[in-house]
């Protein structure tokens, strides 16, 4: 039998995800004309000397789509808009979540804010943030006294 210590704080965190589901109201026709109605998921990570911001905003045109860094933070945001061809009294179910979105990340001082750059190709938006050449790792050389 293996032994498992006990976390009491575990249950609370399983109760507060079951209660924030079980709390999740379906949005409302009127949902889309309000502002952050859904955030697009970003994975943020270290590559070579860069940052890489990674967001899916599938069912966006690139021309909904803006980015910009002010103040050391990046933020992008943009708009997924409803399918026209979709009549609401004829559907059956409707999950998908449509509106502005926007999304902000403070970035750290080692960057290089002048030389981002983002691309974006099938439904996924990719900001490349390249560290300023003063915070990359640089060799020491060791002199014999």
């Amino acid at each position: 039998m293996q032994i498992v210590r006990w976390d009491p704080f575990r249950d609370w965190v399983a109760f507060g995800t079951k209660l924030g589901r079980a709390s999740d109201a379906p949005c409302a026709s009127d949902c889309a004309d309000s502002f952050g109605t859904w955030a697009p998921p970003v994975d943020v990570f270290e590559k070579d000397d860069q940052l890489v911001f990674r967001a899916e905003v599938p069912g966006v045109q690139k021309e909904e789509l803006n980015v910009k860094i002010e103040n050391g933070v990046l933020s992008f945001d943009g708009e997924r808009r409803q399918a026209s061809e979709v009549n609401e009294e004829n559907a059956y179910r409707l999950e998908r979540t449509f509106g502005k979105f926007t999304r902000s990340f403070t970035l750290p001082t080692t960057v290089d804010a002048n030389k981002v750059t983002a691309t974006f190709k099938d439904g996924i938006l990719e900001v490349t943030v390249p560290k300023a050449e003063s915070a990359k790792p640089k060799q020491v050389p060791i002199h014999v006294a």
